[in-house]
């Protein structure tokens, strides 16, 4: 099999332009997947014959021989690999078929969004400096975040005309370029009234009469979604909370509280500019599991009685 695997390495390496690390993946990949068929056939790989000995039958049963020592994100790389290699070689005439080709790869886990419980929410929040200008706009910033569940991306393209804060309402541009107004907390907004008027009041600043955003970094310039990383990392670590949170995290907050308080899911969706449905859905796997605790714990048939 190695002057197969040869032309097929360089292949990935001068027409697809694989990085070497990618490469080596397909390699390992696909030796290991010649290595357990051999073993299971009773060959050695030499002797191997891909179009007479290697059938779905085959792979599934390399696959099933998988399943308790790797996730299925992996089995899944690895099933796109052999099939990337064996649609090589029907490709180049040197085998007639792809045995691979309608073996269906795992379905991959997805994996519970992590959020910070509420207390931890409001310890970050309410741990804020708002002391100096940088401060008042830091917690604004993150009372925005956890107020609506929107994507840092949304939060640094925020405009002045987008807030309507008698409305309680934020108009947001997101994906796509799609607009969704979304409603904002009064804890929210009180905090965006008090950054904006130091703002005004302040000579820290450079002067930017032509700047819309909501949000400006130290130089008077729109911030940045990286800065906002920065800024919460810090504010973390400040306030003791001991684990690492991105503001994407915030967002998964916000809707596991929003849902666990009984929000609607569809209108969790429309909040967070969802256009499936079934991607909100992956927030309720956190309180169902709440509500199998409280159902553990309450329920009289549980014991058994």
């Amino acid at each position: 099999m190695n002057p197969f695997l040869e032309r097929f390495i360089t292949h990935l390496e001068t027409e697809k332009g694989f990085s070497a690390h990618t490469i080596r993946a397909y390699r390992n990949d696909i030796e290991q997947f010649f290595e357990s068929v051999a073993q299971m056939l009773g060959l050695s790989e030499e002797r191997i014959d891909i179009d007479n000995d290697i059938d779905p039958l085959v792979i599934r049963g390399y696959l099933a021989g998988l399943y308790d020592h790797h996730r299925k994100s992996s089995i899944g790389r690895k099933i796109s690999a052999v099939r990337s290699f064996f649609r090589f070689l029907v490709r180049r005439g040197l085998v007639r078929k792809n045995p691979a080709e309608h073996v269906a790869t795992p379905k991959a886990e997805k994996p519970i969004p992590v959020f910070l419980p509420v207390d931890d929410m409001f310890r970050l929040l309410d741990g804020i400096d708002t002391g100096s200008l940088p401060g008042l706009r830091d917690k604004a910033m993150l009372e925005v975040l956890y107020s609506t569940g929107i994507r840092v991306s949304e939060l640094t393209g925020m405009n002045e005309q987008d807030l309507d804060d008698r409305q309680g309402l934020i108009r947001i541009r997101g994906k796509g370029s799609k607009e969704r107004i979304v409603p904002v907390g009064k804890r929210a907004i009180e905090a965006v009234r008090a950054y904006r008027k130091a703002l005004e009041e302040t000579r820290d600043l450079p002067s930017k009469p032509d700047e819309p955003a909501v949000f400006l970094g130290n130089r008077g310039k729109r911030i940045s979604p990286r800065t906002v990383y920065r800024i919460l990392e810090g504010w973390i670590r400040t306030c003791g909370i001991p684990f690492r949170i991105s503001p994407h995290k915030i967002r998964h907050s916000f809707a596991t509280h929003m849902l666990d308080a009984g929000a609607g899911l569809r209108s969790v969706q429309e909040m967070l500019g969802h256009q499936s449905l079934s991607t909100t859905q992956k927030y309720t796997h956190v309180s169902i599991d709440k509500l199998m605790a409280v159902y553990d714990k309450a329920h009289p048939r549980k014991s058994g009685a």
